[in-house]
């Protein structure tokens, strides 16, 4: 059992992508074995610059495959020009359920609605004060008042 994930260049489309992803897929299943899961990650930036690529579509296959199967589809990414980076990695065990990655979006989504609730505060709108923030009559008097002396 292995995870792959591989990097594609950021000017193929997300159709391209998925092409790649079904070249690979049927060279591990004419190897003899199979691919239970497939996640796509997205379009990312890059930590660096490879190949004059500042972002990357990132995607995760787990294999189910003799290490022959394996190595053929490694082979198949390092002849493509498409494929940025790869890495596979044996395991014990396939994650169940979504993979860190696509956890981690729903995070962003949360973190993204708190920033935008922020800017809209800073703006103006939607603008809550707290009871004890607003001014009361007293106050409006008193500055008013100072504000004469000052004249």
């Amino acid at each position: 059992m292995y995870e792959s994930v591989f990097i594609a260049r950021q000017d193929v489309t997300a159709a391209q992508v998925d092409g790649l992803v079904e070249t690979f897929e049927r060279v591990i299943t004419d190897g003899g074995g199979s691919v239970p899961k497939k996640e796509s990650w997205g379009l990312k930036t890059l930590a660096y610059k490879i190949k004059k690529n500042r972002k990357g579509h990132y995607t995760l296959m787990n294999l189910d495959a003799p290490a022959s199967a394996v190595h053929e589809m490694e082979r198949q990414m390092r002849i493509s020009e498409d494929v940025l980076r790869y890495i596979t990695i044996r395991v014990e065990k396939f994650e169940e359920g979504p993979s860190v990655m696509m956890r981690s979006r729903d995070r962003d989504d949360r973190s993204r609605r708190g920033r935008d609730d922020r800017e809209s505060r800073r703006d103006g709108s939607e603008s809550e004060v707290a009871e004890e923030d607003k001014p009361t009559e007293a106050s409006a008097e008193t500055m008013e008042k100072s504000e004469g002396d000052n004249e």
